[in-house]
C-alpha cells in the first residue's frame, strides 16, 4: 500500500437501523405480488392485501427514513456520498409508495394498471435502498 493512501472505514448502520430497513422491501414486494394476483384474477381481496402491505411499507419506511437521516448526520458525509444516495433512494421509494396509496384510494376496479406500476417502482427502489444501506460497510480509499 502506498504511504499517502489511507483507508477509512465507512461507519456501518446501527443494528436498530438495520432491523428497520428490513421491512420496507418485503412489504412493498408483497404489495406488488398482491397487485399481480389482483390483475390476473380481479378478486377484490387481493387489492385489500396490496393496500395494507403498501401501508405497512410506508409505516416501516418512515422509521427507516428517520434512521437513515440520523445515520447521514452521524457520518457527516453529505451530498451524493453512499449514505446520501441511500437516503435519497429510500425517500424515493417512500414517495412512490405514497403515490401508490393515493392510487389505491380509488375504486378497486379503477386501480389497475396504475397501482401495479407504482408497486413495481416502489419495490425496485426499496430493493436498491436496501442494497445501498446494507452494503455501506466497505473500505474507501482517500489520497
Amino acid at each position: 500500500m502506498h504511504p499517502s493512501i489511507s483507508h477509512r472505514a465507512i461507519r456501518p448502520i446501527h443494528p436498530l437501523h438495520a432491523i428497520l430497513l428490513a421491512f420496507p422491501f418485503p412489504l412493498f414486494l408483497g404489495a406488488l405480488v398482491s397487485d399481480i394476483a389482483y390483475f390476473r384474477s380481479y378478486e377484490i381481496q387481493w387489492s385489500n392485501f396490496a393496500q395494507w402491505l403498501n401501508a405497512g411499507g410506508l409505516f416501516a419506511g418512515g422509521f427507516a427514513l428517520t434512521a437513515a437521516l440520523i445515520h447521514l448526520f452521524r457520518t457527516r458525509r453529505y451530498g451524493l456520498s453512499r449514505p446520501g444516495l441511500y437516503l435519497l433512494t429510500l425517500l424515493a421509494a417512500w414517495i412512490t409508495g405514497l403515490i401508490n396509496a393515493f392510487a389505491y384510494s380509488q375504486d378497486a376496479w379503477a386501480i389497475m394498471p396504475e397501482a401495479l406500476w407504482w408497486s413495481a417502482i416502489s419495490t425496485a427502489l426499496a430493493l436498491i435502498a436496501s442494497w445501498l444501506g446494507y452494503s455501506g460497510t466497505h473500505l474507501s480509499e482517500e489520497i
